[in-house]
């Protein structure tokens, strides 16, 4: 043994003979409850929660121990954010826009139609004004936010009917996520709010006549295609929603600095998880799918243009009224601008040529 690892030896050998152990060691213990508002049948979501939970367990040597549970367990799946700012559980992990009944600003934090994409998200969170001016809102809710998960851009759901023309949407029965339903109602559509595990029952009896989740590794899980032939791209409400895990403000300011940082690596190493997952199994799913009988159309012109064309009106509409809105779109649509600039050089330009090459079948 050379003299500095001797020293290096003897050094950490003093340290533990005087019962000084590391920072994260001598922490209390913690046990906290975390309520999902996704069923365990859907790996990718809950499972979003299992490795925020998973990562802290490892990183605090089993010290902070977070057990997570499904929807339903412990409280409804939209009741999280009511769980969490009351303080009946700890922390909750969701798609922030199943609240925007609350405010339409909770929407901000997930997707809106023709919002940001994921990488642009995550850019706006980061290194934009995005997780202040988050927090900020989520503040009046006593809630911390982290984000913990992005699923990309969506499918835009299964129809029973053809949707030939933005004419077939007056009347549908549709059930879409949180606040994009807001735009479908201004198209003359009758949005549905109902909880993953309870959407294949209701297009199965005719409850409703249309359904989006995520995208093809869920829908064929959920088994969607058995109960509708026609499946729309793309998902414009869905362009890059974020999913959270919100954390009681009380409680989290009662961690200490080293189980804060804990947190956020963990929820960090979730959010890289969920998206990996799904771009990782969503292609093969969707062959199945296709594979299956699945007719795949893409939304008629009419309908894009008219769904862009209401909701920017319901933007600026928002705006008049909601002053939290106001402040913080004004920054998102700013950001929005900008990255779709750059993007149009590079992403977008490069993507579209390699989707011709595939279709071409050169690739």
């Amino acid at each position: 043994m050379d003299r500095r690892s001797l020293i290096k030896n003897a050094g950490i050998a003093g340290v533990l003979a005087s019962g000084i152990a590391p920072a994260v060691h001598a922490q209390a213990a913690i046990r906290w409850r975390l309520a999902s508002s996704f069923p365990k049948s859907l790996d990718t979501l809950y499972g979003g929660a299992e490795v925020f939970a998973d990562r802290v367990k490892a990183m605090s040597g089993g010290k902070f121990d977070i057990s997570t549970h499904a929807a339903g367990e412990l409280m409804p799946a939209f009741g999280v954010v009511d769980g969490v700012q009351q303080g009946t559980v700890e922390c909750a992990h969701t798609a922030p826009y199943y609240f925007f009944g609350k405010s339409e600003v909770f929407a901000l934090g997930c997707a809106i139609p023709f919002g940001l994409n994921s990488r642009q998200m995550t850019a706006w969170m980061h290194e934009g004004n995005g997780l202040k001016l988050m927090r900020e809102f989520y503040g009046k809710y006593n809630i911390v936010n982290f984000p913990a998960g992005n699923t990309g851009a969506q499918m835009g759901g299964w129809y029973r009917k053809e949707i030939k023309s933005v004419a077939d949407i007056k009347g549908l029965k549709f059930r879409v996520g949180g606040f994009a339903g807001r735009v479908v109602e201004r198209m003359g559509g009758v949005p549905q709010n109902i909880p993953g595990g309870e959407i294949y029952q209701a297009l199965e009896k005719g409850t409703i006549d249309a359904a989006e989740w995520v995208g093809p590794y869920d829908d064929l899980k959920l088994g969607f295609h058995k109960v509708a032939q026609y499946y729309y791209y793309p998902g414009w409400w869905e362009v890059g929603p974020e999913l959270d895990v919100f954390i009681n403000k009380k409680a989290y300011e009662g961690l200490s600095s080293e189980y804060k940082a804990i947190v956020q690596a963990a929820a960090a190493e979730a959010h890289h998880h969920v998206q990996a997952r799904y771009d990782a199994r969503n292609p093969d799913a969707l062959k199945q799918l296709v594979a299956q009988g699945s007719k795949l159309r893409a939304f008629p012109a009419d309908v894009m243009n008219s769904a862009f064309k209401e909701a920017m009106a319901l933007y600026n509409e928002i705006g008049t009224k909601n002053e939290d809105w106001k402040k913080i779109y004004a920054d998102y649509s700013k950001f929005r601008q900008e990255e779709n600039l750059w993007f149009q050089f590079t992403e977008a330009s490069l993507d579209n040529f390699l989707q011709a090459q595939v279709k071409a079948k050169k690739l």
